[in-house]
């Protein structure tokens, strides 16, 4: 069954805002590090920004950083992607990540997550 549930993407004008959400559908999820990843019509995935089990550590794409922000809220077993200052550039479908290892920081490498959700749609208009 779906464990991570994406939701949020929607169409924005270059230069507005958007919050991505992933919804855990277990409680355990909340001792793993998390990321958010995207891919662009005709690109590879790419990474997006990670996040710590704690939500203490956090780590983004030079392409993102200062822009996006990662946050969880385990108590809710939510993750969001918080996404500012919106360029064109940043078309793609949106995926949530976990990995399933305890007490993780987080990776840049897609290899390094097991569970994924269906993604989401951003699409940034000029």
């Amino acid at each position: 069954q779906v464990q991570l549930v994406e939701s949020g993407g929607g169409l924005v004008q270059a230069g507005g805002s958007l919050r991505l959400s992933c919804a855990a559908s277990r409680r355990t999820f909340r001792n793993y590090a998390m990321g958010w990843f995207r891919q662009a019509p005709g690109k590879e995935r790419e990474f997006v920004a990670c996040i710590s089990w704690s939500g203490a550590n956090t780590y983004y794409a030079d392409s993102v950083k200062g822009r996006f922000t990662i946050s969880r809220d385990n108590a809710k077993n939510t993750v969001y992607l918080q996404m500012n200052s919106l360029k064109p550039e940043d078309t793609a479908v949106y995926y949530c990540a976990s990995q399933s290892t305890e007490l993780g920081f987080g990776t840049t490498w897609a290899a390094d997550y097991d569970y994924w959700g269906q993604g989401t749609q951003v699409t940034v208009s000029s």
